[in-house]
């Protein structure tokens, strides 16, 4: 039966081939002309026949079409060829599935009579060829337009022309595949019909057609007249309001000293200034007094303590069992060290890339013990380090991205030599480079693979030398692409909420940065600064785009990417814990740390477990290098904890306590009340909050059994209120 299905096929196809004369429609393979048809009617997707395993129904499908030549098997010989019937192309499963005239769990995926159809229906009639050598291939897409300035609602059509090996072109409009990379900006309908919507900005429309991708440009201007401008003070305000001037939204005003004393210890030092410390800076008569503040908190151990707890939870320093201790105080230590001696950012990662022997001799080996095989130790430095995301590259062609399997395994081979042996110590290993020829196999072809840097040429490593010396030696290469822009990101979204790219750790062509100028020279400014963390925290800081109001005006409070204002965000649980304790004047006891330790400074991912604050506001476990494994949003339970909570109940009542305190102190009401004002928003007391305080503050009290208690009692009760309300702001919990 099966030699007679291809029998049947052949002769089909060599009577089509005989009567194609002169002028003739060219001749259909399956790479050009059918597989861009199961694309673009979403049949391999993963929801579909590309379905790990598989696929649908025992029909499999290779991811978006990356594998040609497995489809091709699969759809023509597969199941005895079940799927095509030259004889009578219009009675083939494959046609009768897409339009339904089968039953189909998908549905309709192509209308009878439509273009692809007869497509479909042609190809199988002329012997349903794959391609020969001599075909032309799909070389580039091109969408016009490129870039555009759009107002809000209203629309416009692409165009996509694929270019091919042969020169000839081809449009390929309506089987392209269209996607916005900001859904809340823009819209691309299945036509290539865009519609920008309310939001102004910088939006990107990813065109995709025969694994290739271009990119559709849009600015989305408000258009309202930007007459006043803040000073600019470095680079970063010149790009910024270059574009907010360009896109017609005026930003708001720079924010007062109060303020920015609050925002900048937040982000630079994770915790609130203290009372002094405010005192200081808003009596200070100092003109540089702001950029002075920076340099301060950026030499004090708090921002050590703080970045330390950023890098070392996306470094996954976590405890799975007791034996876990020594390793994680030791990196946790390693690197609040390396961030206190402002130690470079190229030289950190080198020394966590390369290195080797114990943990207690030197403590970045702790990295290996959490990531332990070569493939996810690669995509984690792609990530982390590079702002790039491998993962599909594992299986199939990145989507979205140029990256293939080969790539994949190329950059994995960097890691094919880390050996290790047990130590003495329980669970720990001495990693060390094993000697041999850096190569991995890659899992599709079974051929092996030599490292090659992303974009770069294979290497030839000898087998005594570390191939990691050589990645990192990559890395940190000014021509890099990737490692500056990367940090610059990551650390401009911790500044301001949101990353140029987002999210952060996907940068890539077809997800453009919203400022692409400002980008490149927070890069350049990095790179020339020899990789110093604290010149990116600087530049940032002192910038007036950062000391923006986070109060819109009348035309900048839909500005979500242009960083018209200070974006609001709410404090990390570390953060917020601290601040709480430094308010209330308790004290949160973790086990194994000294009494007195801050949540900023917990070394690993075990003391959430003891710690109901602590899970319920989001500290992330160090599961996985994505920073979005720290929750930030907002619940129902936090609402609940901050009004409810037991530890948060005793922390108010302590005795010695903020409360307890003020209730003694011998000066008047009023300045009592400012000095609670000044610690938890570094600001003043207006009048009316001065009144309904002393109002609250003097109400009589009684106890459970209704006997009125004294005044000093009462009086440390009503402020125990009053802390307790100040804690349940917006404007406490908010860094703005």
């Amino acid at each position: 039966m099966q030699l007679q299905v291809r029998f049947i096929a052949w002769m089909t196809f060599l009577f089509a081939s005989a009567i194609h004369g002169a002028g003739s429609p060219r001749p259909l393979n399956f790479i050009n002309d059918v597989q861009p048809i199961l694309t673009k009617a979403d049949c391999n997707t993963g929801g579909c026949h590309a379905k790990a395993g598989m696929g649908q129904r025992g029909f499999r499908l290779s991811l978006l079409g990356f594998e040609p030549e497995e489809d091709y098997e699969h759809i023509v010989k597969e199941s005895k060829g079940r799927r095509v019937f030259p004889p009578a192309p219009e009675q083939s499963l494959l046609v009768m599935k897409a339009a339904n005239i089968v039953p189909h769990g998908g549905g309709k995926k192509l209308e009878p009579n439509s273009e692809e159809y007869k497509t479909l229906v042609r190809w199988i009639s002329e012997g349903m060829p794959y391609a020969q050598p001599t075909d032309p291939k799909v070389t580039s897409i091109e969408v016009e337009p490129k870039r555009l300035s759009m107002k809000v609602h209203t629309g416009q059509q692409l165009k996509v022309t694929a270019r091919y090996s042969d020169g000839s072109t081809r449009d390929v409009t309506h089987m392209a595949l269209y996607e916005a990379n900001d859904k809340s900006m823009a819209e691309a309908d299945h036509h290539g019909h865009v519609k920008t919507l309310d939001i102004p900005g910088n939006v990107a429309v990813m065109v995709r057609y025969s694994g290739l991708v271009s990119v559709f440009s849009v600015s989305i201007p408000l258009g309202a007249p930007v007459e006043i401008l803040p000073p600019e003070k470095n680079f970063i305000d010149r790009y910024v309001f270059a574009n907010l001037k360009q896109i017609g939204v005026p930003p708001s005003a720079l924010c007062d000293d109060s303020t920015f004393l609050r925002r900048v210890s937040l982000d630079i030092a994770g915790r609130l200034p203290t009372l002094e410390e405010t005192k200081t800076f808003l009596s200070s008569k100092e003109v540089n007094k702001r950029d002075l503040l920076i340099e301060s908190l950026l030499s004090s151990p708090d921002y050590a303590d703080y970045f330390a707890n950023k890098w070392t939870a996306m470094l996954k320093n976590k405890r799975d069992d007791a034996a876990d201790i020594t390793a994680n105080f030791a990196f946790h230590a390693w690197m609040r060290d390396s961030l206190l001696a402002n130690k470079k950012y190229d030289e950190i990662v080198r020394q966590i890339l390369a290195s080797t022997g114990t943990i207690v001799s030197n403590p970045p080996v702790a990295w290996y013990k959490r990531v332990k095989e070569p493939t996810q130790q690669l995509e984690d430095v792609a990530q982390l380090f590079l702002g790039v995301r491998m993962q599909c590259a594992q299986c199939h062609h990145h989507p979205f991205e140029r990256w293939s399997q080969h790539d994949y395994y190329s950059l994995s081979a960097f890691f094919s030599q880390v050996g290790r042996k047990p130590t003495a110590i329980a669970g720990e290993d001495l990693i060390f480079h094993k000697r041999g020829i850096a190569q991995t196999e890659n899992k599709k072809t079974r051929q092996p693979v030599k490292p090659a840097a992303l974009g770069s040429d294979t290497l030839d490593i000898p087998a005594d030398e570390d191939p990691r010396l050589k990645l990192a030696d990559w890395m940190s290469q000014p021509s890099n692409p990737f490692f500056a822009k990367s940090l610059t990101n990551r650390y401009w979204k911790h500044f301001f909420k949101r990353g140029l790219v987002e999210p952060e750790d996907d940068i890539r062509d077809t997800n453009p940065a919203t400022n692409p100028e400002l980008l490149d020279a927070l890069a350049k400014h990095f790179i020339e600064s020899g990789f110093d963390l604290k010149a990116v925290v600087r530049v940032i800081t002192q910038s007036h785009t950062y000391q923006l109001s986070a109060m819109p005006n009348e035309h900048n409070a839909v500005d979500r990417q242009n960083f018209s204002h200070y974006y609001p965000k709410r404090m990390q649980a570390e953060v917020l814990l601290d601040a709480m304790d430094l308010i209330t004047g308790a004290k949160s006891d973790f086990a194994d740390l000294p009494p007195g330790t801050r949540a900023i400074s917990l070394p690993d991912n075990s003391y959430n477990r003891a710690s109901a604050f602590l899970k319920v506001f989001g500290r992330p476990e160090g599961a996985s290098v994505c920073e979005c494994e720290r929750v930030q949003s907002a619940s129902l339970a936090q609402s609940l904890h901050l009004m409810n909570a037991s530890d948060v109940k005793a922390k108010l009542v302590t005795n010695n306590g903020r409360a307890d305190v003020l209730s003694k102190a011998e000066i008047p009401e009023p300045k009592r009340i400012r000095e609670l004002y000044l610690a938890a928003f570094s600001r003043e007391p207006t009048a009316d909050e001065v009144r309904i305080a002393e109002t609250h503050l003097a109400k009589p009290r009684a106890d459970a059994q209704g006997k009125a208690l004294d005044s000093q009692r009462a009086r440390r009760q009503g402020y125990e209120d009053l802390i307790w309300a100040l804690l349940n702001t917006k404007e406490f919990l908010y860094n703005h």
